[in-house]
C-alpha cells in the first residue's frame, strides 16, 4: 500500500509560474488593496470592481502553465498516495496531473450564488452582474473572502490527520487556519518545508528537515529523499 504524503501549497509555488503572489510586500493584490477586492464587505461596497478583478484573474489562468514544482508533485504518485492542500486558487496542480485537490480559499475557476453557497458553477470565462443562479440570484466569484468560513477545513484536517510524510511548499504560514494545520500532523511523522523565506513553525514537536529553496529547485530534492525512505 502506497503512504500518504499531505502537502500544503501556497502563493510561492504559483509566483513562479508568474501568478503574482495574494499579498506583495506593498499589501497590494495585482494594484489592489485586498480589503477593496477580498473580503464581503468590498464585495458590498463594489461589485464590478470585485466582478472585473476576478475576471482578469481567470483570464490570466488561461495564459500561464504548471512549473518544475507542480509536475513533480503530480510525478509523486506513482510512489505515493499525495494529497495536496492548497491555499492558490488557481487550477495549476490539476493542470499538472495532480488527482486529488483540496482548495483551501476556492476557486477562480468556478462561481457560486450568493444565496446558496452550495450552488456552484464551473466557469471559464468573464462572470458579470447580469449573471444570475436558477432563482434570480447574483452569482459571486467561488472564493474564500478575509473574514469568511472555510468550507474545506474539516476535511484538510482529516486529511492531514492520517498522513504518514507532510511537506509545506511554498507558504509562510501567516495564513490562517491554513497555516495551523501543521499542528495536526500524527507525532513523529517526517515534516519537510520548502521556501526561500520560510516562516516559523509552532506547536510542532516532529522534525522539520527545511530546504530554503524556491519549489521548482526544492521539490526535485523532496522528491529524492521521499523514494529513499519509501
Amino acid at each position: 500500500m502506497k503512504k500518504k504524503l499531505v502537502v500544503l501549497t501556497g502563493a510561492g509555488i504559483s509566483a513562479e509560474s508568474g501568478i503574482k503572489t495574494f499579498r506583495d510586500s506593498d499589501g497590494l493584490w495585482e494594484g489592489h488593496n485586498v480589503m477593496d477586492v477580498a473580503t464581503p464587505e468590498g464585495w458590498r461596497k463594489n461589485q464590478e470592481l470585485v466582478l472585473d478583478f476576478y475576471n482578469q484573474r481567470r483570464k490570466q489562468l488561461h495564459e500561464v502553465e504548471p512549473n518544475l514544482g507542480h509536475k513533480v508533485l503530480a510525478d509523486l504518485e506513482k510512489n505515493f498516495k499525495v494529497y495536496i492542500i492548497t491555499q492558490n486558487v488557481d487550477n495549476l496542480h490539476e493542470k499538472a496531473g495532480s488527482k486529488n485537490v483540496l482548495h483551501l480559499h476556492g476557486e477562480l475557476f468556478k462561481v457560486r450564488s450568493v444565496k446558496d453557497k452550495n450552488y456552484i458553477l464551473d466557469w471559464k470565462t468573464d462572470l458579470n452582474k447580469t449573471d444570475v443562479d436558477k432563482n434570480g440570484f447574483q452569482l459571486r466569484p467561488h472564493i474564500v473572502w478575509f473574514g469568511e468560513d472555510v468550507p474545506a477545513l474539516e476535511e484538510a484536517l482529516e486529511i492531514t490527520q492520517n498522513a504518514d510524510f507532510f511537506a509545506v511548499i511554498g507558504t509562510s504560514l501567516q495564513v490562517y487556519p491554513a497555516a495551523g494545520l501543521v499542528e495536526y500532523t500524527p507525532p513523529n511523522i517526517p515534516i519537510y518545508y520548502i521556501d526561500p523565506n520560510p516562516g516559523t513553525m509552532q506547536n510542532v514537536n516532529n522534525k522539520v528537515e527545511i530546504i530554503p529553496l524556491k519549489a521548482s529547485e526544492g521539490l526535485p530534492l523532496l522528491k529524492d529523499r521521499l523514494l529513499k525512505r519509501e
